[in-house]
This record gives C-alpha cells, sequence and structure tokens, in this order.
C-alpha cells in the first residue's frame, strides 16, 4: 500500500506585533488568494487578539469550509488574561516570554479559564468549537483538558530545538505525529490506556540533516540558542531557498517513513507579507504540482489527525530519511522514532555513527503539571542516553561512533533503505546494516566491530550513570530510572559496546 505523503499548510494569526510596524492583515488576506489560486486546503489558526478583531474574523466567516479550516493559536495575551479576570504580566499585549506567554506560566486552573474563553469566543464567533488546537509548546494539563472537554481532532506544536525565543523542547518525536501521554504531552505514550488519544503533530519542516545540531561545533558544543534550517518561507537559507525546498521535498517525501511522510507549511503573519511572499509562492505552486502528479496531498490538520486516528489506535513507528545533505552528498541522515524511542544514524566524513538516542516513557512528568513556569523560558525534554549536539564540545562531537577490530571508522558508503517488517527501518551502509525496530537497534556486520561512545560534555542534559554491567546500564535523568540492555554484544569498561559475531542489538 502506497504510504500518504501529507503536508498541512497551517498559518496562523496574531493580533499585534510588538516588536515593529508590520501589516498583519495583508498576510492572511495573500495566502487566502495564494491557497485560492493553487487550489490547496489547508488550515488558519487563530489567537485571541485576533479573534478580537473583525479585520480578520470577517475575512476568515466568508471562507470556504471545505477548504479552509480554522481553529485556535494558544498563546496568552493580554484581552484573554484580562477578560477571565487574571492581571497581565507582559511588556507587550503579546508578549513571547513563557511566564506570561504561554500555559505554563498560570495555575491549572487558570489554564481551564483561559482555553475556556478561548473556545467561548471562537464558537460566538464562528458557530462551533474548534477541532484543532496549536502552539508553539503547552503543557500537560491544557492539553488534557482540550482533549477531555472539547476534544479535538488534532494538535500541533514547534519543531525540536535548544533555546530558540526561550522555548526547549528537546528528545522527542522527530517527525510526524504521536500520541502523548497523558502525564506528558511532550512524551509519546506507550500504551492506549495512558494516552492523550489526540495525535500531536510536529510543525515547521525540519532539515533533518543540519537543524539537529545547527551552530555546534566540536571545541565549544551546543549553541545556547539554537538557529532554524526549517520549511518556514521566511529563512533564505531553508524555505525561501528555491534549491533548499526541492532537495527537501525529494528526501522528505521519497516513501521512506514507515506509516507516512509529513511536513507543515505555511507562516505566522507576523513576519509581514514580503518577508513570506517569495518562499509560499514557490512552495504553494510546488505543493500544487506535486498534488496534481499523485505525490503528495495537501490537506488541513484536522483532517490529517482524524485520519490518523482512524488508522493507528497507538503511535506508530515512522521514518525520515535522508541520503544526503542539501549542500554535501557525502552526509546521510536516517531519523527513526515510535512510542519507545528515537534515534539519529548519522554518516559523514568522520564516519558512520548513531547520533542521537533518547529514550520516551509515559510516566515520566510534566514539570509543570502542578507548577507555575516563573521564568522567561521553558524545558520539555526526553531520557537522553546519546546526544550528539548538547553532549559534544572539548574538541568532540559527541556520538556512538561505530569502528572496525582494526580501530578505523566504519564510514557509509551511500544506505539503502527498506522496510522488512511492519515498523522496521533497515539502513544498509554496506560494510555494516542498522536495523531499527519498535523496540530495538540491531548493528550487524561481516566483520567483529566496536560502538565507541564519546563525549565531550557533561552538561544539564546529561543522565547519571546508576549502575553498569557487561550487558546493561541503568541510567537516571530528572529522578526517573530507565535501563539499556544489550542482547547481543558487551558494555566495556570504557563505556564502549564490542560486537559479537558480528552483531550489536541495544533493547530499550
Amino acid at each position: 500500500m502506497k504510504k500518504p505523503q501529507i503536508v498541512n499548510i497551517i498559518n496562523f494569526i496574531r493580533g499585534c506585533e510588538p516588536r515593529e510596524p508590520v501589516d498583519l492583515v495583508r498576510p492572511v488576506r495573500e495566502q487566502i488568494l495564494l491557497m485560492k489560486e493553487h487550489g490547496l486546503r489547508g488550515t488558519f489558526l487563530i489567537q485571541y487578539d485576533a479573534l478580537t478583531d473583525p479585520a480578520f474574523t470577517d475575512m476568515l466567516k466568508e471562507l470556504d469550509p471545505g477548504q479552509f479550516e480554522l481553529g485556535i493559536w494558544f498563546e496568552v495575551v493580554q484581552p484573554l488574561a484580562e477578560q477571565v479576570g487574571i492581571p497581565w504580566r507582559g511588556r507587550f499585549p503579546w508578549d513571547w516570554h513563557v511566564h506570561c506567554g504561554f500555559s505554563m506560566g498560570y495555575p491549572p486552573e487558570q489554564r481551564e479559564r483561559l482555553v475556556d474563553e478561548a473556545y467561548r469566543l471562537f464558537r460566538e464567533i464562528f458557530g462551533e468549537y474548534p477541532r484543532v488546537f496549536g502552539s508553539w509548546f503547552f503543557d500537560t494539563h491544557t492539553a488534557r483538558y482540550v482533549a477531555d472537554r472539547y476534544g479535538a481532532d488534532a494538535f500541533c506544536n514547534c519543531k525540536e530545538q535548544y533555546g530558540t525565543d526561550g522555548y526547549t523542547l528537546w528528545g522527542g518525536y522527530y517527525g510526524q505525529g504521536y500520541y502523548p501521554s497523558r502525564g506528558n504531552v511532550f512524551m509519546p505514550a506507550q500504551s492506549e490506556v495512558r494516552q492523550i488519544s489526540v495525535p500531536l503533530f510536529r510543525m515547521l519542516g525540519s532539515d533533518p540533516v543540519y537543524q539537529y545540531d545547527y551552530g555546534m561545533t566540536a571545541d565549544s558544543g551546543a549553541e545556547p540558542v539554537q538557529r532554524v534550517i526549517t520549511l518556514e518561507p521566511v529563512y533564505p537559507n531553508a524555505g525561501a531557498d528555491p534549491d533548499w525546498v526541492e532537495w527537501y521535498l525529494r528526501e522528505n517525501f521519497s516513501g521512506e517513513c514507515l506509516s507516512f511522510g509529513y511536513a507543515q507549511a505555511g507562516q505566522e503573519n507576523s513576519f509581514g507579507w514580503p518577508n513570506m511572499e517569495k518562499g509560499l509562492r514557490y512552495q504553494f505552486a510546488r505543493f500544487a504540482e506535486l498534488q496534481a502528479e499523485g505525490k503528495l496531498r495537501v490537506e488541513p490538520l484536522g483532517e490529517t489527525g482524524r485520519w490518523y486516528k482512524r488508522t493507528y489506535p497507538l503511535t506508530p513507528a515512522s521514518a525520515i530519511s535522508a541520503h544526503s545533505a542539501f549542500d554535501d552528498g557525502g552526509k546521510s541522515s536516517l531519523w527513526y522514532c515510535s512510542r519507545y524511542y528515537r534515534a539519529n544514524v548519522y554518516g559523514d566524513e568522520k564516519g558512520l555513527r548513531i547520533r542521537d538516542l533518547h529514550i520516551f516513557r509515559e510516566d515520566f512528568p510534566d514539570p509543570f503539571e502542578d507548577t507555575v513556569c516563573t521564568r522567561n523560558e521553558a524545558v520539555y525534554e526526553t531520557l537522553p542516553v546519546i546526544d550528539g549536539n548538547l553532549m559534544s564540545g572539548n574538541g568532540i562531537i559527541a556520538g556512538g561512533y561505530l569502528r572496525g577490530a582494526d580501530g578505523r571508522p566504519i564510514c557509509s558508503e551511500g544506505f539503502t533503505f527498506s522496510q522488512p517488517e511492519e515498523g522496521t527501518a533497515l539502513a544498509d551502509h554496506g560494510r555494516v546494516k542498522v536495523l531499527l525496530t519498535e523496540r530495538e537497534i540491531r548493528i550487524f556486520s561481516d566483520e567483529e566491530f566496536s560502538l565507541d561512545i564519546r563525549i565531550g560534555k557533561k552538561g544539564r542534559h546529561f543522565p547519571a550513570l546508576v549502575s553498569q554491567t557487561d550487558r546493561e546500564a541503568v541510567l537516571a535523568y530528572q529522578g526517573t530510572e530507565y535501563t539499556v540492555r544489550l542482547k547481543t554484544g558487551r558494555f566495556r569498561k570504557d563505556g564502549s559496546i564490542q560486537s559479537e559475531d558480528g552483531e550489536i542489538v541495544i533493547s530499550v
């Protein structure tokens, strides 16, 4: 069966932009015209301050609901807070600092009041409650409340990033969508009984090769505020560059996705039309062409969510492959995510390595479940094992490096991708093959080899080693213990793993 290749166009609408004067209405008008011109269906998510402005709502009420879906963009703004009797603490009517602009900056009871008011006004204007809900990020109490009280077809939140705009979402499901845990919206649930049964889709279409460790160097390590390489049309080195867009579409929608290929396109109105026009015009024309050729389907977020719920009772495994970087045919990247872990198999001139491994546990608590964020920044994360970005530094790029029996790096010869069984991804790199399944990573070769774990920095996103035998390592992070087991292979005293009969099998 052909795997769906899905683009959600999501444009969200703010009612004010305090940083510089910008026409906020024109981008919405032009986006509507452009989508009509190309016959593209999509979603507009509306912030509360925009809901109070007829300049936006009069336009949106005239739209064909068969082509345009409307929903909530949930950031807290001054008119929303004051409408429900909460004093406004922001510097401006819309303030991107977490303690005032996002749900985790408020006690749970206030979060519910803020949601209720946003839904009430939306229904008053459009005649029904919204079925889609998005924000750069939101806490678990808010997600449960929306799902349980109002129902939803889909959520969306920001891509993986570290420190950007003060929002860190790190170690999570790298792309596509997942069912969140009822205990932590950023953590995929492992069981149906513990999940919020509303799929959450990751936004912005990240570069699968460079975005993860963009700006990182071997000497200084990760940048404290990560920069952006995404499909967003305002970035000249990415979404505004036709060559990058073509590379991204070719790699991301290759069909090497296990369950479905996915990307979110569109742009928030606060960037202004002149900054997004070139990129959007090119992207939307290409989406229309690829859809006409049967290579993509472009649809509203809620439609994707309804399909997902009909198709998957639990989070399916997914993959994102890139056989080259945009500007370097010698680099490759394969992201694999299941409801139990995520991993990245990466190749470059230094050799083949496991660049990232994070474990998912549905009982890992939301840090803001009953706690109010009082800072300008907030962090959501999962359980680290290997982190090739945050653990790099002091001259070392972190990762699990594959080395032959002679100690030399095993390099990729260019990989082929296959799906031996449902939910499994096989990357054949020549001398070595990597099979990723729902709970295991199997690395195998015709020769003995080792997986050398290199760490440059032990910063804040670093687990403690509780205990280790030759077959398992027990780690702890933020009060949660988790175990990495070897079905085949042995931990050595230096932390590396030695193959047995040309094989290492890591179980999480």
